[in-house]
């Protein structure tokens, strides 16, 4: 274990008593693990999350009175910096993701997928842990130049595959960098996610509303309407301070 891949610190919550030891006796092999609770209900993991400040959590999707989902939705925008989704259906797969999930496990595990999973969660760490202080320019490389482009002058960003699209006013720029690489700094630099594949600059948001189909957008200065999700929409009205948005008017 080098010095960027310290002990993580990590929180594992499932209702299953069994499940929750299977899962408690893998992660013992690893030496990058720091097991630091232990938690069988929703509840009990929304007090542990905000007790223990865990970097790393294996979260149950199925538990009564709260299930996972419930948890991160409660816990607003002080969501654990790495979430793995732990299931006995893969139908949560999609639903996991779009929570923001990094991966998620099924029931009964399976060895060699354990491994896998929990070697991109090491990956990760390692690297945002290397990463550099956030700067306020983005280094952005192009045929024959290298564009320095501030931070702040953006107005969001949407994830393509391994790339991030970067629009700044009618300009896009195009980034050798996953959303989620970019998140950490920008969260700090005044931007909020609003949906699996968007990031917005606060500053840059207008208005709440609901669209013609009744989806929930955000609107920015410009006109711009990007779909809001519901799974990040109290994590977007606390960035911006509010504590009622109502519904658009329809026309």
């Amino acid at each position: 274990m080098n010095a960027n891949t310290q002990a993580i610190r990590t929180l594992v919550v499932d209702d299953e008593p069994l499940a929750r030891n299977d899962l408690l006796h893998m992660l013992s092999a690893y030496a990058q693990i720091d097991i630091v609770g232990q938690c069988g209900s929703g509840r009990e993991a929304l007090m542990a999350i905000r007790k223990l400040a865990p970097e790393l959590v294996f979260l149950d999707v199925q538990m009564p009175e709260c299930d996972g989902f419930e948890v991160l939705e409660r816990l607003g925008g002080r969501l654990p910096p790495v979430v793995v989704f732990v299931t006995a259906y893969d139908t949560y797969a999609l639903r996991a993701f779009d929570a923001g999930a990094l991966d998620y496990l099924l029931k009964p595990f399976d060895g060699a997928r354990f491994q896998r999973m929990l070697s991109r969660v090491i990956e990760h760490f390692g690297a945002t842990r290397a990463a550099p202080p956030a700067s306020d320019r983005i280094i952005i490389k192009g045929p024959g130049e290298v564009i320095f482009q501030r931070v702040g002058d953006i107005d969001w960003i949407e994830s393509a595959d391994y790339y991030t699209c970067l629009h700044v006013g009618a300009v896009t720029h195009i980034l050798r960098r996953s959303l989620s690489e970019l998140e950490a700094d920008l969260h700090v630099a005044g931007f909020v996610r609003i949906h699996r594949s968007t990031v917005v600059n606060l500053a840059r948001v207008k208005r709440l509303a609901l669209n013609s189909a009744g989806e929930q957008v955000v609107e920015l200065n410009d006109g711009t309407l990007l779909k809001l999700s519901r799974r990040y929409r109290r994590m977007v009205l606390e960035r911006l301070r509010v504590g009622h948005v109502a519904p658009a008017k329809s026309e």
